[in-house]
């Protein structure tokens, strides 16, 4: 039998009830002790123009010691009472690893810095 984690706010193993909304995130940054940064997309209608445009949702979840999910990977979150001044929902269980996280991450920060030693032009007025 696996040994149950000691973590008190855990969903499973823990006294924190679960209620209201649940989402599906991908985790961005878990540095932090016992917490991860989630995003998601989201599609948003802007009536002016008639179409939709991506907007992405981040939030500071909850991660359970018997979880332990690391960047990249694919949570299950639902919201919780307030844990801290910042978090209000807990990862609930770890579904899968989103394909070539490291992959973008990588390009994302090379860009980046290429933009960084890009030479800056003025515009002549």
């Amino acid at each position: 039998m696996a040994e149950q984690c000691k973590d008190n706010h855990c969903p499973k193993h823990g006294t924190t009830k679960v209620h209201g909304r649940a989402f599906t995130a991908t985790v961005q940054s878990a540095r932090a002790q016992k917490s991860a940064i989630v995003e998601w997309e989201r599609r948003y209608h802007v009536p002016k123009y008639e179409r939709y445009e991506r907007r992405r949702t981040t939030l500071t979840v909850h991660n359970p010691e018997c979880i332990d999910a690391k960047e990249g990977d694919i949570v299950r979150i639902m919201e919780c009472r307030p844990i801290s001044k910042t978090k209000h929902f807990v990862i609930l269980e770890r579904t899968g690893a989103e394909r070539l996280f490291i992959e973008k991450a990588a390009l994302m920060q090379e860009a980046k810095v290429k933009a960084e030693k890009a030479p800056k032009t003025e515009v002549p007025r």
